[in-house]
């Protein structure tokens, strides 16, 4: 098994991210979390299956205006801690969500997850057991027992493990990136290899297992879906079927981009994404808890 690792260049480059790290437990483990401040609504960021807090550092700064971005190294990946080989479920992913949004005292934040993380932000915001403002989930796994397979294949993410972990560098991440700014792939190159194959292998049979419709209906509103209009992992087939299993979700389709929609087209990614947020925040404002008369 590939030991999780990370060298000097990888730490230097938090100090060029305008966040502060801070850490929360949930349960045993020590979550790491980047902290982009502010006075807007909290937003709590739930990176992919192989993209640690730092990877979504150029999606995050780009929002500072509208909220106050908080950015999780999910278990197994960046500085977080990692689990036993069955702590990687779903449910287990949610709980740290909500350790995170209870230990820094996140007020009904608007949860914002791509991929995996899209995942987690939905069974969060339907567990239900800390208040959430709003979900944008981005281009979720539809994948589950009795669907089509996961479109990358367990192989192909061990082999891009393996390559980080010998050591590898922008120019080999743009063989299979080509599309991707050229900082991405260097941070892609440096921050990988703090992966662990564990985590990477329990998420895929988890993507394989664990039904996105079980939850989706279930996803209280406000909540925006985007979508890679080229993706193979959100298909037009499964559009319908997001659509017709919850009819109150708004639908954006992200133009020119696959699944990585943030990496493929930044612009047009995070022009929708600012809208779909500012969408969610204003239902989050007209749901607001009225005052208590005790």
């Amino acid at each position: 098994m590939s030991p999780r690792s990370l060298g000097q260049p990888a730490l230097a480059d938090l100090a060029d991210a305008p966040a502060t790290s801070r850490w929360v437990r949930s349960g045993a483990l020590r979550l790491h979390v980047l902290d982009y401040g502010g006075d807007g609504v909290p937003l709590l960021v739930l990176p992919g299956i192989t993209s640690p807090a730092i990877t979504m550092d150029f999606v995050a700064r780009e929002l500072t205006e509208l909220v106050r971005p908080v950015v999780l190294d999910v278990r197994g990946r960046g500085l977080s801690d990692g689990g036993d080989g069955d702590a990687y479920d779903i449910t287990t992913y949610a709980r740290d969500a909500e350790a995170v949004i209870s230990g820094l005292g996140l007020d009904r934040p608007l949860l914002f997850g791509h991929s995996m993380g899209a995942r987690i932000a939905a069974v969060t915001a339907v567990r239900a057991r800390v208040p959430v403002g709003g979900v944008v989930a981005v281009d979720p796994p539809l994948s589950g027992t009795g669907r089509d397979p996961y479109p990358t294949s367990l192989p192909v993410f061990l082999g891009q493990l393996e390559q980080a972990v010998r050591g590898t560098d922008a120019d080999e991440v743009a063989r299979s990136w080509p599309r991707w700014p050229r900082r991405e792939q260097e941070l892609r190159a440096r921050w990988l290899s703090s992966c662990g194959e564990q985590a990477v292998a329990a998420t895929h049979r988890g993507f394989e297992s664990e039904d996105f419709f079980d939850w989706w209906p279930g996803v209280p509103s406000p909540v925006v879906l985007l979508y890679g209009e080229q993706s193979p992992v959100v298909t037009a087939e499964g559009v319908r079927e997001l659509t017709d299993t919850h009819p109150d979700a708004r639908f954006m389709p992200v133009p020119e981009t696959g699944h990585m929609v943030f990496w493929d087209n930044p612009p047009a990614a995070l022009k929708l994404l600012r809208e779909a947020l500012a969408y969610v925040a204003a239902g989050r404002a007209e749901h607001a808890p009225g005052p208590s008369h005790g």
